[in-house]
């Protein structure tokens, strides 16, 4: 019985030792937006090769995927900064600070549209927002009532639209393209119509839209296989296969550096990562990827992040957060309002 209670004392202590080994960690790990998965794995990349630090994990699990997985609590088995391609919602802010996550740091890194591509070799194609949502929404109307989406050419929502069959490849509810795509068309759409009433930003599930997981390049690959698709991805992604995709006009407008920046293309966007306080000087190299990050060398106007589709933000608002990030400043409630 001795022997056997030195040998569980000895697991014991193994089993705590062990635990706290599995903790302490000196890679930074990053989860969120695919839409700034590019970004921040270039960032992370030269960050690895010109530095003492490993080079950090980086993981495309969605806007929404990033904030569950950042908002899972303080501790170090739990990602150190989130990307994101829309703005942390209340109720995710309001779960970290009940964690106890403190400060919540935001950073904004710039801008990026929301592109409508489809195959190079396809006609030109203008859609309006209403008409993107006709074709996507749950629920259209018609006879003065909504009802079911019975739409299922382009020409059944109007006869200058080509006659095809409606497909579109899109982002899945985890996407922060998703929440912004249905925030600037879908619910704008709605305002446009609110003598139909009812929920007009739901989409519909019928196969006509599909969700194509957090991998945009998948959805590239599809168009160029279908060229009567269409599909929803950030503009970088467009930037990148110009060779093999174009864009869609919406409104008239196609996305670009300019179009983007000004508002001028109706479908824009600004792009974050938000980083866990309590993990600074804890993660080695935490300060100095981020600092890395928000130089001129990456997100200034000749930038090399713009050289793979991030729109950069004016001189002042850079300065503005790096002024956030130097100080330390915590995201609170009041700023979200």
């Amino acid at each position: 019985m001795k022997r056997f209670a030195k040998l569980l004392t000895a697991a014991l202590a193994l089993s705590v030792l062990t635990t706290g080994f599995a903790f302490a960690r000196d890679q930074i790990r990053i989860v969120g937006s695919s839409t700034v998965y590019p970004f921040s794995s270039y960032v992370a990349e030269e960050f690895g090769a010109t530095t003492k630090y490993p080079t950090p994990v980086v993981e495309s699990t969605g806007s929404g995927g990033g904030h569950k997985l950042f908002g899972e609590g303080a501790g170090l088995d739990t990602p150190d900064i989130t990307n994101s391609s829309r703005r942390i919602k209340s109720k995710e802010l309001k779960k970290d600070h009940e964690v106890g996550i403190d400060p919540v740091i935001e950073i904004k890194i710039g801008y990026d549209g929301i592109a409508i591509a489809h195959n190079k070799a396809a006609a030109d194609m203008n859609l309006s927002r209403a008409q993107l949502a006709l074709a996507v929404a749950e629920e259209v109307p018609m006879d003065g009532k909504l009802v079911k989406n019975p739409y299922k050419k382009w020409s059944d929502i109007d006869s200058s639209l080509p006659n095809a069959e409606i497909l579109v490849y899109g982002p899945p509810t985890s996407s922060g393209t998703r929440d912004a795509f249905e925030e600037l068309v879908l619910e704008e759409a709605t305002s446009e119509m609110k003598e139909y009433g009812g929920d007009y930003s739901k989409i519909r599930q019928d196969g006509v839209y599909v969700p194509s997981g957090e991998n945009d390049n998948l959805i590239v690959q599809k168009l160029v296989k279908d060229k009567a698709a269409v599909g929803i991805f950030g503009y970088s992604f467009l930037m990148e296969n110009s060779d093999r995709i174009k864009a869609v006009s919406v409104e008239g407008v196609k996305p670009g550096p300019e179009t983007v920046a000004s508002g001028e293309y109706p479908v824009s966007r600004s792009l974050f990562f938000y980083v866990k306080g309590n993990h600074l000087g804890k993660v080695p190299g935490m300060e100095e990827y981020i600092n890395l990050f928000l130089s001129e060398k990456m997100i200034g106007d000749d930038g090399f992040l713009t050289e793979i589709g991030l729109i950069p933000l004016p001189a002042a608002d850079r300065d503005k957060y790096r002024s956030v990030w130097e100080n330390r400043k915590g995201l609170q409630m009041s700023d979200l309002k």
